[in-house]
């Protein structure tokens, strides 16, 4: 039976903000570049494509009619969003539906498979249906070696991922916008002071983000002021050392000054592979939460769960129901995905890895009347995440039991397999569990899907409660909705306070009362301590890893900054990123000082 052509009647409630970014980016176009959908028709068009999956486990027509319209329901009502390729290509020729790639990178110009030059076609293909790619170049040779082939002598990872880069530039994902390239190199890599340096000028390598793989045997070295091995890729020989210190400090003036490089905790990360039988973490995707095997895919959608808080009561219930019908839809986007590479297609289907994971978290501590830097704030994210875990792991449970486990589950963490090493590879011992999906939890940033549904990015506090967005070449003022109805109802709103909110950034003003300072206490204002805590709250019930980023003022210091990346360290994080407040020209987010 074929869908209705037009959305089912229902409220629709978005912002100006939401509609300029869904007909910049998101709504199909005529030849000449005027929208011929509505946000309505385009929700629908993905709604439809999604439920199509259900038809072939055995649902009727009007079962998968009724799936499609609660899917419809589910984004239209702000509760839940996929990633921006899927209501991007859903329905649409490519029809690649994917954020997250990770690709390999051999030790070859080309081998057929995984050479430079074989993943770079690779990656421009996967650019072009709206993915972002991560790479590790740690099996690259360094830069001055011999390759016995020709005599002559490598150029190194850098110089390859200027290579990258600079196709990344010629190639615009679905002719809406430019690629998102994460690049990783492992810290025990010959070349690893030229890679953390690689991106001093900020007119290079503007396609990549960077992080070093470190390692657990780094951080001993590290806490001894030791020196480690350096591991040549080709050979597996130590050709030197370095200081332990000297490369960590270098990494911290690099991330105090620029954001970069980010840090990646390698042997962190494998810990909780589900599936070690099929090889380790290398690489992350460009935003650092999904770590990812080579060839390996993952499709995102986030909750928001600030829409669950009711007159200062969290509603669990209506919560459980959109985690798992959120669960069911991103198992589905499988099904009906096309991938651009015949490899990530199998894997894919072997292991079906999904990522469920939250936005609006700041706005649901706001209208808790939590402060976000309070222990009750980091409890009630531990406690929220956790939840998600839980009842998208009984849905993932529910279709395992219906459409069967992923194929690789036997073998995996969950699965009854001895040789599985489930309590060597993980802190947490895992219970045998039927599971449709490898992983089934993450948190990403939702940088323009948090803009559709009206909400607060990610798990990432306030911004700022007034202030500019430059997204999709437009600049956006948002003004915290939330903050203005507070204000009017405790009778000390006014336009002349808002204006000096939105000039400075903050509202620690004396006409706004201390326990609203406290709930409203915004990202550059919070203490770095408990932006860590946070994402490692979050970090204790997720499959994947956390996208968080640890902001500071622009006054910090370098000790400062160092005193994160170890804490991150020590509170078992996968990964960590810092940004400082201006240290940037052309930042997405801004406040009037800034």
């Amino acid at each position: 039976m074929p869908f209705s052509a037009s959305p089912p009647e229902g409220p629709v409630t978005l912002s100006a903000n939401a509609r300029t970014v869904l007909e910049k980016r998101y709504l199909v176009k005529d030849k000449s570049g005027k929208p011929v959908e509505k946000p309505e028709d385009m929700f629908w068009r993905v709604a439809t494509v999604v439920a199509e999956a259900d038809r072939r486990y055995g649902a009727s027509d009007g079962g998968v009619q009724a799936l499609a319209e609660e899917f419809y329901f589910l984004m239209t009502q702000r509760r839940f969003e996929p990633n921006s390729p899927t209501l991007m290509n859903a329905g649409r020729p490519l029809g690649q539906l994917s954020a997250c790639f990770v690709l390999p990178v051999g030790d070859a110009l080309s081998n057929g498979q995984d050479g430079i030059y074989d993943t770079l076609r690779s990656m421009a293909l996967i650019h072009q249906s709206g993915g972002g790619t991560g790479f590790s170049f740690s099996r690259l040779r360094s830069r001055g070696s011999m390759v016995r082939s020709t005599t002559g002598v490598a150029s190194g990872p850098v110089s390859f991922m200027k290579l990258y880069d600079a196709s990344t530039d010629a190639v615009k994902q679905g002719g809406t916008r430019r690629g998102a390239n994460m690049g990783i190199l492992r810290v025990d890599h010959p070349d690893v002071m030229e890679f953390i340096s690689c991106k001093e000028d900020l007119t290079q390598i503007t396609n990549f983000n960077i992080s070093v793989g470190i390692t657990t045997r780094f951080m001993e070295a590290l806490k001894t002021d030791s020196m480690y091995d350096l591991i040549d890729p080709v050979s597996k020989q130590v050709t030197g050392q370095l200081s332990s210190r000297e490369v960590w400090n270098k990494m911290i003036v690099g991330a105090w000054r620029t954001g970069e490089p980010g840090v990646f905790f390698i042997d962190e990360a494998n810990r909780y592979n589900p599936v070690p039988h099929m090889g380790p973490y290398e690489a992350t995707n460009p935003c650092g939460e999904q770590p990812l095997l080579p060839y390996d895919v993952c499709n995102l959608g986030s909750v928001n769960v600030g829409l669950f808080v009711t007159n200062g009561v969290m509603d669990w219930d209506a919560f459980k129901r959109d985690i798992q019908m959120s669960t069911h839809f991103l198992d589905n986007i499988i099904d009906v995905n096309k991938y651009p590479l015949p490899e990530i297609d199998a894997l894919s289907k072997r292991i079906r890895r999904i990522g469920l994971g939250v936005m609006g978290f700041a706005d649901m501590l706001v209208r808790l009347g939590i402060p976000y830097d309070s222990a009750e704030g980091v409890e009630m994210g531990r406690r929220v995440m956790e939840f998600i875990d839980v009842e998208s792991k009984k849905e993932s449970e529910r279709l395992a039991k219906e459409r069967g486990p992923f194929p690789e589950w036997a073998r995996s963490i969950w699965g009854p397999d001895e040789t599985a090493a489930r309590d060597e590879n993980s802190q947490r011992i895992r219970p045998m569990q039927m599971l449709r999906n490898c992983n089934v939890t993450t948190v990403a940033p939702t940088g323009t899907i948090s803009i559709i549904a009206g909400c607060s990015s990610g798990l990432e506090p306030l911004f700022a409660v007034a202030f500019m967005r430059n997204q999709a070449g437009v600049r956006m003022p948002d003004v915290n909705e939330d903050f203005v109805a507070v204000a009017k109802k405790e009778g000390w709103y006014s336009e002349e306070l808002m204006a000096r909110i939105a000039n400075t950034g903050s509202v620690k003003h004396a006409e706004v009362p201390a326990k609203w300072q406290a709930v409203f206490n915004t990202a550059n204002n919070i203490s770095p301590e408990y932006h860590i805590k946070m994402q490692a709250a979050y970090q204790l019930h997720c499959d994947s890893a956390i996208s968080k980023t640890t902001n500071f003022g622009q006054t910090a210091t370098i000790e400062d900054v160092k005193a994160i990346y170890e804490m991150a360290y020590e509170m078992k994080c996968k990964g960590v990123t810092v940004y400082r407040d201006g240290s940037r020209d052309n930042q997405v987010l801004s406040t009037g000082a800034t």
